[in-house]
């Protein structure tokens, strides 16, 4: 019997810029329940975005646009093989995806506070540099080197 179909679930924009995908950006920073932290550290970068003469909220989503991944690369085992096979990658893991990279890009940095390092991450981002996009050409040119086993995705 199938399961039903899950809906999907909404969120509720942020208090600042009234943007569900910042919400969302939030959550993904937060650690151990501490959303007023997470909130004020994703707010404070971008504080800092606004200090160089930019638009924050749009350099946000240039950032993000930058960094989703289009393909991926996806395991699949046929006839006692592993075979690396590229798939399209769906809106919703694009940009979870999108938001760990960046994260994980500020996080890796040292020496910094946090909201500073994830400002410099996402500034990085809209320029198409930085650790994130760096790794999402890595996973372009696994999917571009993979092409030939595409015909396995069924």
């Amino acid at each position: 019997m199938r399961h039903p179909i899950k809906k999907p679930h909404t969120w509720k924009p942020d208090l600042k810029y009234k943007s569900e995908t910042l919400t969302r950006f939030i959550n993904t920073i937060m650690w151990d329940g501490k959303k007023d932290t997470a909130r004020k550290i994703v707010y404070d970068a971008l504080e800092i975005i606004k200090k160089n003469e930019l638009d924050p909220y749009e350099t946000f989503e240039t950032a993000i646009r930058n960094v989703s991944p289009l393909m991926e690369v996806r395991s699949r085992r046929v006839g006692g093989a592993n075979y690396q096979i590229p798939r399209e990658v769906p809106q919703q893991r694009r940009l979870a995806l999108a938001f760990r990279w960046l994260i994980n890009g500020a996080r890796s940095k040292k020496g910094k506070p946090m909201a500073e390092k994830l400002a410099d991450e996402l500034l990085l981002a809209a320029k198409n540099e930085g650790d994130a996009v760096k790794k999402k050409d890595d996973m372009h040119k696994m999917a571009e080197s993979n092409k030939a086993f595409a015909h396995f995705a069924w």
